[in-house]
């Protein structure tokens, strides 16, 4: 089914976390973060490779200490996706881990001290070709700053971010990206509007703790979805009080559906009602585990009669409508009728066929 609306996406300068590009004409880069203790290597190293096969562009990862850093570069020499290191207040950290082969700063130049401290992490991030990203949070402002706003507002997490901004335009560094993220949604949404229209670097998307899997699911994709609509934002990770692997899922559907990025089995399915000839529901959850192997894009319609059944089936690669009997698409053509007891594996065969022939 071809969308019916493009998006034209805000223009912004391009640079590049390891080899991959953010912002310009770059796919919207999905990315997601560690939550494992960054000194215990095998574990940190074990979660990057699951949340790089689940399809993750970058991770990122917390180095709070000299001893994660040292770990951090341990991390590095084991893995081949593209790391972000997010550092608070110790610049001497983050001067550690570029020199170790950061791929990203997550720093924010306002919070490490004096100016000479700063100038030290933007040449070691110059010499060594790294971007800064700065990152405002609203539970996170500067004290005068809620002193002069009462509460955090959208206004004051832009004032924040310029002056993180005005701090590395004084030092020439441009090669920087910023968020400004909030656990509620309209403050977020706002904030970036505002600067979004004020800047042309790119800006790294998130409702910051979100909440759980299913809320924060649902917040995640109402706020980052009004920005992404609009043409705002050049990366994104969905922050979720549960497994890693499971952002990027929802990052990816998220995108998926506004059609600015496509991987994976694209699954249409009905909520099923007593019209159904089929276990509508059990099927699919079936197929979505089966088929999470799947990386290139495919449209699949699940729909259990034929009241909406083959309207659907016509538009995508492979569709099934519940009937008497039951009927499966190819291309948009019938191919074949299929009994209840062989729904899924007709459909996994057909599926796999279609992605290993384009």
């Amino acid at each position: 089914m071809k969308p019916v609306h493009k998006i034209i996406r805000r223009k912004s300068k391009k640079l590049y976390v390891g080899d991959v590009a953010i912002g310009g004409d770059a796919p919207i880069a999905v990315q997601s973060m560690t939550n494992t203790n960054t000194c215990d290597v095998d574990s940190t190293v074990n979660q990057i490779n699951e949340i790089a096969a689940a399809g993750a562009d970058l991770v990122r990862v917390s180095v709070p200490t000299m001893e994660a850093a040292e770990a951090f570069k341990k991390i590095k020499e084991q893995t081949n996706t593209p790391i972000i290191a997010d550092i608070h207040f110790d610049y001497k950290i983050a001067l550690k881990v570029a020199e170790y082969g950061a791929d990203c700063l997550r720093i924010n130049p306002g919070n490490i001290g004096r100016e000479d401290r700063v100038r030290e992490v933007v040449e070691s991030a110059k010499d060594n070709n790294i971007p800064i990203r700065i990152g405002v949070n609203a539970g996170s402002l500067e004290k005068d700053l809620q002193k002069k706003y009462t509460e955090p507002t959208p206004e004051a997490m832009v004032e924040s971010a310029f002056r993180h901004i005005d701090i590395l335009d004084r030092l020439n560094f441009d090669n920087y990206k910023v968020s400004l993220k909030a656990s509620e949604v309209f403050m977020t949404v706002f904030a970036y509007r505002q600067l979004a229209s004020q800047v042309d670097n790119p800006l790294h998307l998130g409702i910051t703790e979100a909440g759980s899997f299913r809320s924060g699911t649902v917040k995640s994709s109402v706020g980052l979805g009004m920005l992404l609509a609009e043409g705002i934002g050049d990366t994104i990770r969905v922050s979720l009080a549960s497994d890693p692997v499971n952002e990027v899922k929802v990052g990816f559907d998220i995108l998926k559906s506004l059609h600015l990025r496509q991987k994976g089995v694209n699954l249409i399915a009905c909520p099923s009602c007593s019209r159904q000839k089929f276990d509508v529901i059990s099927v699919v959850n079936e197929l979505e585990s089966r088929l999470e192997d799947i990386t290139q894009p495919i449209d699949v319609a699940v729909i259990g009669c034929v009241v909406n059944g083959p309207g659907e089936a016509k538009e995508v690669s492979i569709g099934l409508t519940g009937g008497s009997p039951n009927l499966l698409y190819v291309d948009g053509k019938t191919h074949s009728k299929v009994e209840n007891s062989s729904l899924v594996d007709e459909l996994e065969k057909q599926i796999r066929a279609q992605v290993s022939s384009s």
